[in-house]
């Protein structure tokens, strides 16, 4: 089962302009320039403050940027607020890359109005996408990457698992796409999905709020007939 967008081509390539994730199928294996600015004639150097402004991820800097931040990265619960309620995942500390990549991006803010843009009963909830055209804006400002899969930790697609789709775009060795995430609704699992997918967690609290956007009504290409967003996504400290 693939998705289908139910928005404009023109929309698709923006909000895909970072990175387009593939999904899960139901039952087939698929340095700025220095500068300064004077204020009561004292000279205040603001190349550090522009370069944090300005740093972008790349294919090519992405894997040390989170190899850094994970170093001390003490939190691995993450809330999910929806109008259905909340939720709570906690990330899995021997899947560092995605672990990482997950806090770094609710931190920013990036999941925060996006939406569960995908839904397919008794499966899957998948969310991290949106046709708002903030949401393609967040992806060019934060950068377009990927992050390679870690498969082989000893975690499965159990009920509640937290995982991450890869991309379908040049992508011989599944890599997964970073913005985007799926969670697990099947009982006792979906372990069909094992070896192409990184689970990098689990929800440990409000399974009955993801059991509640499972079931909604929806359209083509199993988008939801009434938009779902995520209102906030908070990291527990």
């Amino acid at each position: 089962m693939t998705i289908k967008s139910s928005f404009s081509v023109t929309i698709l390539l923006l909000i895909f302009l970072a990175s387009c994730g593939e999904n899960p199928k139901e039952k087939v294996k698929t340095p700025p320039a220095r500068t300064a600015t004077k204020k009561d004639s004292v000279v205040v150097d603001s190349s550090e403050t522009k370069k944090e402004e300005e740093f972008v991820l790349t294919e090519d800097n992405a894997i040390d940027f989170f190899f850094n931040y994970q170093k001390d990265l003490k939190a691995d619960k993450v809330k999910i607020t929806t109008r259905f309620g909340s939720f709570t995942v906690q990330l899995y500390d021997n899947v560092p890359y995605h672990k990482a990549n997950f806090i770094y991006l609710a931190r920013k803010g990036y999941f925060d109005n996006t939406q569960f843009h995908r839904v397919v009963k008794n499966f899957i909830i998948q969310g991290g996408n949106s046709d708002d055209r903030l949401t393609g804006q967040k992806r060019s400002k934060i950068g377009r990457y990927l992050l390679p899969p870690d498969t082989r930790k000893g975690h499965r697609h159990h009920r509640g698992t937290i995982s991450m789709p890869s991309s379908e775009i040049d992508n011989p060795h599944m890599l997964a796409s970073p913005y985007e995430f799926f969670i697990v609704v099947t009982d006792p699992g979906s372990y069909h999905l094992d070896g192409d997918f990184t689970p990098f967690g689990k929800v440990i609290q409000g399974m009955d709020v993801v059991d509640a956007i499972n079931q909604v009504e929806t359209g083509d290409g199993d988008w939801p007939s009434q938009n779902i967003y995520i209102q906030k996504a908070e990291v527990i400290e």
